[in-house]
């Protein structure tokens, strides 16, 4: 479970960014976090991802405050949540089967463990095909499913969509979507979908979280996208 407890951050330029912001998200969760540009969500999630910590309040992932992990802490953290962004960050020299497994091998896994683990995650994301394929001949809903891919391939109880359809035309942005709903319902996996995306928020019909002037202007379970 992942609960933010009155939770501000306010930037050198005395800039608020978020400003007292809790709620709460449970297991197996799907939630969709919106605002306008500026509205903090972006802040919300460095802060996830321990990039930035908060001026105050309390971020509890499981019960355990991540706010107090050390530096030397913090990648192992960060194998336990599993990020996809817009813009993919996919090595353009590494195959898809490589891109996945760069993820295990920074982590010092075995080639045995690499070999096992990587075709199961393609297969999960509808790749296998395309394992030897470079990013530059894939289409750019392939190219965000090896960014899924990677980011599950730790089997993470969280997955951060941050804005994860912004480069897509809207039938393969769905498709994207709808992967993640897969993972979220057999997986178990709590997802946060950061979006502007209005029609796809509202055609999820799942717990909206908005945000604007970075305070939670609007909690709903199959709510709208609503700013």
């Amino acid at each position: 479970m992942i609960e933010f407890k009155n939770v501000s951050k306010i930037y050198n330029n005395k800039t608020k960014a978020l400003d007292g912001v809790s709620f709460k998200i449970g297991k197996k969760e799907f939630v969709s976090l919106v605002g306008p540009s500026g509205a903090g969500k972006s802040t919300l999630v460095r802060l996830l991802i321990c990039e930035e910590k908060p001026t105050k309040g309390k971020i509890l992932i499981g019960g355990y405050n991540i706010c107090g992990l050390k530096a030397k802490e913090i990648p192992y953290f960060r194998r336990k949540i599993g990020v996809v962004f817009q813009d993919f960050k996919l090595l353009s020299e590494k195959n898809v089967f490589e891109n996945v497994a760069f993820a295990l091998e920074v982590c010092g896994a075995t080639d045995a463990e690499i070999r096992k683990r990587v075709p199961k995650v393609l297969e999960l994301v509808g790749l296998e095909k395309k394992a030897e394929n470079f990013p530059d001949e894939l289409s750019g809903g392939e190219k965000q499913r090896v960014s899924i891919a990677r980011a599950l391939i730790h089997s993470p109880k969280l997955l951060i969509a941050d804005e994860p359809t912004g480069n897509l035309d809207p039938k393969t942005a769905w498709e994207i979507i709808k992967l993640l709903l897969k993972i979220n319902e057999h997986q178990g996996t709590i997802v946060l979908l950061a979006t502007h995306h209005k029609e796809i928020v509202d055609r999820l019909k799942k717990r909206v979280i908005a945000l604007k002037n970075g305070r939670v202007v609007y909690d709903q379970e199959k709510g709208q996208y609503i700013i």
